[in-house]
């Protein structure tokens, strides 16, 4: 009584692990079976003798079914490379689309850095005409020194309409990227 009950958890749970599906991470080609089997001739008595005529129209049945069994083999290999073939090629547009995506997405960056330098560039422009105008009011600043700071500001005004081309450039090149 007492081993009874070891020996069925034992035989139970082996018959558990034994029942489990394998399963196979690979891709299976698909065999043609009547290419593989073999040609059945009928078989013939001894006692009953052939004429030439059977025999030469079992050769000839024999030899059909050989070239059919061919045929279908040939057919089969056919199907198979051209599935194959089918697969490379969605595996490229696979590749290639995530490749535009990939372009795209670094455009879309890159117009969005352009933007944020935009922005500071702007500020600091800002800063730059208020402090001069700051200057005026209090007439601390020479005209010499005016000059300077109007050429400054003419720099920075040249540098932000840079950038802007630059966003002009990044945005019809995402746009095309897109379509």
């Amino acid at each position: 009584m007492k081993t009874t009950l070891p020996l069925t958890l034992i035989l139970l749970l082996s018959g558990f692990s034994m029942s489990a599906q394998v399963v196979k991470d690979t891709v299976s080609k698909p065999v043609d079976s009547i290419a593989l089997k073999q040609v059945v001739l009928p078989k013939v008595t001894i006692d009953k003798a052939l004429t030439p005529e059977e025999a030469a129209a079992i050769k000839k049945m024999a030899n059909q079914k050989q070239k059919e069994a061919e045929k279908m083999k040939i057919t089969a290999e056919r199907d198979v490379k051209k599935l194959e073939k089918e697969q490379r090629k969605l595996e490229k547009e696979q590749k290639r689309f995530e490749k535009e995506q990939k372009k795209i997405a670094s455009a879309e960056k890159s117009l969005i850095k352009s933007k944020e330098r935009l922005i500071k560039e702007k500020k600091q422009l800002e800063k730059m005409q208020a402090k001069l105008e700051k200057n005026k009011r209090k007439g601390k600043i020479s005209e010499i020194d005016i000059e300077k700071e109007n050429i400054k500001i003419s720099k920075q005004q040249i540098k932000i309409k840079e950038i802007q081309e630059d966003i002009d450039k990044a945005e019809k090149k995402v746009n095309k990227l897109r379509n």
